[in-house]
């Protein structure tokens, strides 16, 4: 029986960093796929459904959120404008600062791709704990926070 922690040379993949990232990359990679079918990009979701849990983040925090840079987060957040699926505007306070908030176009790509998400995380879970949802989830942010 291979070993997790000491791989034999002839299994030089079978680790749990490897099968983390084949399965993160099957996700983002099937995620990728049926959100361009809608015209949205994986991190455009992302921003979208930020915006939507919480109206005006900044737009370092929606990069944090979407894991890009935040220069590539000015470039997503200028796609998503030009495409009218986001406005900003200046705070009413803070003249230089800008929110951003969902426009109804944007809400409506949002619910189709809410649509495609929950689709996904049925798959992922059903593949791992069908008749324990919960069980996948708090495994990996057990994971995550023991990386810390």
């Amino acid at each position: 029986m291979s070993n997790l922690i000491d791989p034999p040379i002839d299994d030089t993949y079978r680790s749990l960093g490897y099968a983390l990232k084949r399965a993160q990359q099957a996700l983002r990679g099937r995620l990728d796929t049926e959100l361009r079918n809608i015209g949205l990009t994986t991190p455009q979701y992302s921003v979208l459904a930020g915006l939507e849990f919480s109206a005006g983040l900044s737009s370092a925090e929606l990069a944090r959120r979407a894991f890009v840079t935040p220069q590539t987060m000015q470039s997503i957040i200028a796609t998503l404008e030009r495409d009218g699926l986001i406005k900003r505007t200046a705070h009413p306070v803070h003249g230089r600062v800008l929110t951003t908030e969902l426009t109804p176009d944007g809400r409506s790509a949002l619910r189709a791709a809410h649509e495609i998400v929950a689709n996904a995380e049925v798959l992922t879970r059903n593949a791992v704990a069908p008749s324990d949802p919960e069980f996948i989830y708090s495994a990996l942010l057990r994971i995550a926070e023991a990386m810390r």
